[in-house]
């Protein structure tokens, strides 16, 4: 079973929704009319943000579970964890200025690779392995 990763799996959703509900609330507050992408930077720094996140889940969520599946539950569940918060991170600046998402980036970047590397490193070795016996 993989109650962690299920778990950071459900968080990173939850997190991808509030950013979601945070575009609503932006454009609300900058007064951009659906169906504009643009006009106001508060607005335009949300709406990248939900992309931004969105982009990166179809990279993000594979990875996690073929590292779970691969490696193990709990180390791929904290690596995922140090993902969304470096996400939240990019949230955070991101929100403030555009100049001030490179911190978040850099984290879950960092975290999405290692998971995307653990996966691949061990179905390669399994791969081997199999191959050679």
């Amino acid at each position: 079973m993989y109650h962690l990763t299920g778990l950071v799996t459900l968080l990173a959703i939850l997190f991808y929704f509030f950013t979601a509900m945070n575009v609503s609330r932006s454009r609300t507050k900058t007064g951009v009319k659906v169906p504009a992408m643009s006009g106001h930077p508060d607005f335009e720094r949300a709406f990248r943000i939900q992309m931004n996140t969105l982009e990166w889940m179809p990279i993000f969520l594979p990875a996690l579970w073929l590292f779970a599946i691969y490696i193990g539950d709990a180390i791929a569940a904290g690596i995922g964890a140090v993902w969304i918060a470096g996400r939240i991170v990019y949230f955070i600046g991101y929100s403030k200025a555009a100049a001030k998402r490179g911190p978040g980036f850099m984290i879950q970047g960092i975290a999405a690779i290692a998971l995307w590397a653990g996966a691949l490193g061990a179905l390669v070795l399994r791969l081997v392995g199999d191959s050679v016996k």
